[in-house]
């Protein structure tokens, strides 16, 4: 099956999480993901904004980062990601992500059931 662009469908999320801004979440998969597949998104934060701490419990969440410059704070240690870096969350421990760049930060999310 191929899902053209046009065909996904974009949401907007003010202050996601307690963070700050508006975070663009395009849902690549949306209706035809696996059931342990909870999101399969590109999510887009423009300079500014974050996704607020947040842990993640009976789940995992990744980012492969594809453009711009971030902070995340994983579960209480400060990183700075940018391009073709990835992140891992899960097991009950948290994180956040704020564009720390003068580019939009783009990355593809991925949240798996455990």
């Amino acid at each position: 099956m191929i899902k053209k662009a046009h065909e996904m469908e974009a949401e907007l999320r003010e202050k996601m999480r307690g963070g700050n801004g508006t975070v663009k979440i395009t849902h690549i998969g949306k209706g035809e993901l696996p059931s342990k597949v909870r999101l399969f998104a590109r999510i887009t934060l423009e300079k500014g904004c974050s996704i607020g701490f947040h842990k993640h419990d009976q789940e995992t969440e990744m980012f492969y980062f594809l453009k711009g410059k971030g902070k995340v704070d994983d579960d209480g240690t400060i990183h700075y990601v940018e391009a073709g870096d990835a992140m891992f969350t899960g097991g009950g421990k948290g994180h956040s992500v704020e564009n720390c760049g003068d580019e939009p930060l783009e990355m593809i999310a991925v949240i798996v059931l455990d």
